[in-house]
């Protein structure tokens, strides 16, 4: 079987030709029914969460379908999650899938476009042509977030890059007890407010068995491949209390003794080798990390409940495991299915030393915060986890998630781009099942998985023809745990580099100035075959050999569209200056699905603004007016028991002002925020140009809150106002009217940084 693609670095330097004998005969393929893919991606987990990796969470639905396939010790992913996904649906390097960044900007360079390319076909796109049947359920995280609206262009939606079904959520992340915004195909669900005990998890699972099962209704032999891309466990880490009660007192012990724990169960289960050290606390981050014996009682009990959370969410991944695989197993088609679980990078430091219980607070927002800033406003432990608040674990825990390894997600350290991967087809014709130590990444998945399945890569799409994949198949690793991985992989994220080679791997943790240029600054090197964990930096011994690799990651990185490099920080201020149209005022619908985070986002952060409403009441009239945000972080005004009512939450502190009793009739409704100095806003709530509320001054709500967007005439999901959702739910406004209202952006705040740029026009006019 000849097949054809590139190798090295991914680039676009060499081109290959392998005429290797198949790993399975063709003609035991040609009679062989087409397998089932369920391509299972897990959003932040570290590499020893999971059972078959040395953790202590019990996983025995992932255990198990790792004993009956292969566990790769040597899997490596992008630094952060949406280059993850792009790589992994593309088999391109992350920055020529588009995605040197999360899909966040497009600060107009070909390697950031927030937007698979469309010229490169997708692993649902070369399935679908190829028989089968896609879906998807969970976080896509592949489009860029001014183009998550319901009106913008869906060219970069599941439904348009090769999926039949997809039920989710778009951005990055969602409140799993109350998620932000549902999108059923092409389309925002349409749900006001959810049941008490709701799970996305659990719906994400429910969703994907329900496709799963329609399609057998109508064809029964029809393969299948379904995309499941949880949203656990991405901060904020929420879980189930009665799952988190399974957890409870399993972390008392703390970080250092978990984490020294998983060391010795990976030594045993051989997924690290026997000479490989633990990093010590002065190069593993130990400044940022307290020591456990010297916490208080109550720090302890705090982190411990993060960590029992975070537990609790991984084993909510393990049911979902457990519950898919029995409907297969039911069905008959377990055997004959191929999954593959991995993460798309290493566990996040972003909670901090002491965690938060104020995920908004800590995470998301740009540029210096005031010295009194509040990053973790105190509530009860008890708390954490559930639909109360948004937290995220602390540094400390983090570091156990990724043992054996240095540093997170966002380096490229190991701790950032070395993650779990475990691969399962019980009906594979092939013997040899159990752990392989080859190099393997993300971008070789889309390959391995078109090989296995015998579906040939789409050559063309919409008339133009397809790009060669980066990855290559690495099939002949599962039948041959002596078969060669891959050589060399160059990684890049917010300008800090690295690259592997054979044994060695190059790395820089910061950019270069650019003095110093692409290849040049502080450059760091191991010798991976004897210090997997990165712990003797050899650069002041093998200068030559340093010089050598960082030259060699500027020779990939040209051939990847890694360049420009975010050297001081500034690169993801420029946005398309199109996006300017979306803080244009806007008048709202009552009762409709709430506008969409940032096309909220646009009218009200970092800036002042004012909200205008025409509202007509009579009899008893109750209920939201409107409403922006959630528990972790927003505003809303109401008619409460015959008087308006402000409220606001900080992050998770609440503000309140009501106002006297109102007359019935037409009144004119006008909420005004301003901001003053160090990032505050003032609030203050007119009827017909009389102040009867007002909140004097409050911390501004920044980065990505609020985070569920503006609903009129009720408090969609998440409540801004907890003891208000608790009396009423959602309140939806009765007994009079919302005649109209209006939001009206007034100017940037100075710390909004954002550059608008008439970003592509050069490339079009090129095209043209």
């Amino acid at each position: 079987m000849t097949t054809r693609g590139y190798e090295g670095f991914g680039g676009i330097a060499r081109e290959f030709t392998s005429d290797s004998t198949p790993w399975w005969p063709e003609a035991q393929r040609a009679h062989a029914e087409a397998p089932n893919v369920v391509v299972m991606l897990v959003d932040d987990l570290g590499f020893s969460d999971l059972g078959p990796f040395g953790s202590e969470i019990p996983t025995p639905h992932i255990d198990r379908i790792a004993g009956d396939g292969w566990v790769f010790t040597n899997y490596r992913t992008a630094p952060m999650c949406s280059p993850a996904r792009a790589a992994l649906l593309t088999g391109l390097n992350p920055h020529r899938a588009g995605f040197g960044f999360v899909a966040h900007t497009d600060p107009g360079y070909p390697g950031f476009t927030c937007e698979l390319p469309r010229d490169s076909a997708t692993l649902a796109e070369s399935l679908r042509a190829g028989g089968y049947a896609t879906f998807m359920v969970g976080k896509w995280h592949l489009t860029g977030e001014s183009r998550l609206h319901d009106a913008a262009d869906k060219s970069s939606w599941p439904l348009q890059r090769g999926f039949d079904r997809y039920f989710g959520s778009m951005d990055g992340f969602t409140s799993l007890h109350h998620p932000h915004r549902l999108v059923r195909d092409n389309s925002v669900v349409d749900v006001q407010e959810f049941a008490d005990g709701y799970f996305l998890t659990d719906e994400l699972t429910g969703e994907a068995i329900a496709m799963i099962d329609e399609l057998r209704v109508n064809d029964a032999t029809k393969p299948f491949l379904l995309y499941y891309a949880h949203t656990s466990v991405h901060g904020p880490i929420q879980a189930k209390e009665a799952d988190i009660e399974r957890h409870r007192g399993r972390y008392e012990a703390g970080w250092n003794a978990m984490r020294e724990a998983r060391f010795a169960r990976q030594r045993e289960l051989g997924i690290v080798p026997d000479h490989a050290e633990l990093p010590a606390d002065a190069i593993a981050d130990g400044d940022k990390i307290p020591e456990w014996a010297g916490l208080s009682d109550a720090d302890r009990a705090l982190f411990a409940r993060h960590m029992e959370v975070y537990a609790a969410a991984v084993q909510s991944i393990d049911d979902s495991v457990g519950k898919l695989t029995a409907r297969l197993d039911r069905l008959g088609e377990l055997d004959n299915t191929i999954i593959v679980l991995a993460s798309d990078n290493g566990g996040t430091a972003e909670g901090g030393p002491s965690g938060t219980r104020s995920y908004f607070a800590q995470f998301g927002t740009s540029g210096e915060l005031p010295a009194d800033w509040v990053r973790d406003v105190p509530r009860d432990v008890a708390d954490i986890g559930g639909p109360k608040l948004f937290s995220q674990y602390p540094t400390g825990w983090a570091r156990v998630s990724n043992t054996p390894f240095r540093s997170f997600k966002s380096t490229t350290y190991e701790g950032g781009v070395h993650a779990p991967l475990i691969v399962s087809w019980p009906a594979a014709p092939v013997s040899g099942r159990g752990l392989r130590d080859q190099f393997v990444f993300v971008s070789d998945l889309t390959p391995t998985l078109l090989d296995l399945a015998g579906v040939t890569p789409l050559a063309e799409l919409a008339g133009r023809p397809t790009q060669l994949p980066d990855g290559r198949s690495v099939v002949d690793v599962l039948g041959d745990p002596e078969a060669e991985g891959r050589e060399a992989q160059y990684f890049e994220v917010i300008g800090r580099r690295a690259l592997v080679e054979g044994e060695w791997k190059a790395l820089s943790a910061v950019p270069p100035t650019k003095a110093e240029g692409a290849a040049g600054g502080d450059w760091e090197l191991y010798h991976l075959a004897s210090d997997p964990t990165e712990t003797r930096d050899l650069a002041r011994e093998h200068p030559a050999r340093i010089a050598e690799l960082a030259e060699k990651w500027r020779t990939a990185a040209w051939q990847n569209t890694v360049f420009p490099l975010d050297d001081d920080g500034s690169l993801h201020a420029n946005r398309p200056e199109t996006e300017g149209m979306l803080a244009d005022p806007v008048t709202l619908v009552p009762f409709r699905p709430p506008l969409e985070r940032y096309r909220a986002a646009q009218l009200t952060v970092l800036k002042s603004f004012t909200v205008e409403a025409e509202i007509f009441t009579e009899g008893h009239a109750a209920g939201v007016i409107v409403a922006h945000g959630d528990q972790g972080g927003g505003y809303l005004v109401a008619l409460d028991d015959g008087a308006p009512l402000l409220s606001y939450n900080a992050y998770g502190d609440m503000h309140r002002a009501r106002g006297a009793q109102l007359e019935h009739g037409l009144h004119k409704w006008v909420l005004r925020v301003d901001e003053l100095p160090e990032l505050r806003w003032r609030l203050r709530l007119e009827i017909d140009g009389v102040t009867v509320a007002e909140i004097a001054q409050v911390p501004m709500l920044l980065g990505m809150a609020p985070f569920t967007g503006i609903s009129v005439g009720y408090d969609y999901g998440g409540p801004v106002d907890w003891e208000l959702h608790e009396a009423h739910r959602s309140y939806r406004f009765t007994g009079g009217e919302i005649a109209r209202l209006c939001y009206v952006p007034g100017a940037r705040s100075q710390h909004d940084h954002t550059v608008l740029r008439r970003i592509g026009e050069a490339v079009a006019a090129i095209a043209d």
